[in-house]
């Protein structure tokens, strides 16, 4: 069984982000979107899986962060109100990990294992 999931790193304190909203989001055939899941990170900074997408199937996908939340709970001054991923799903047999590795004034995205 496949899955999409995703962790996010504080790479300004060197500590995962906990609490960080992550939606996922599906685009249908016009490329319109529609929210499959919305969750927080949790203490280790990651989405382990989320409700309605244990298994997604083929497609187009985008995850949102909200990181201003983030860092205005810690009082800190950031850039970026939230980071949008776009990636395609292409088999769907595989696992989709996709961590954010993240600061106040940048980010940096890839696809993990």
């Amino acid at each position: 069984m496949s899955g999409i999931t995703t962790h996010v790193l504080d790479l300004s304190r060197g500590v995962p982000a906990a609490g960080v909203e992550v939606t996922l989001e599906r685009a249908d055939s016009t490329g319109a979107f529609t929210r499959i899941a919305r969750t927080t990170t949790d203490a280790d900074g990651r989405v382990r899986s989320f409700e309605g997408a244990a298994d997604p199937g083929t497609g187009r996908y985008r995850l949102t962060f909200r990181i201003d939340g983030y860092f205005a709970a810690q009082d800190v001054e950031s850039f970026f109100p939230e980071v949008q991923i776009l990636f395609d799903v292409k088999n769907d047999e595989r696992s989709h990990h996709v961590p954010l590795l993240l600061s106040p004034f940048g980010y940096t995205i890839y696809r993990g294992s």
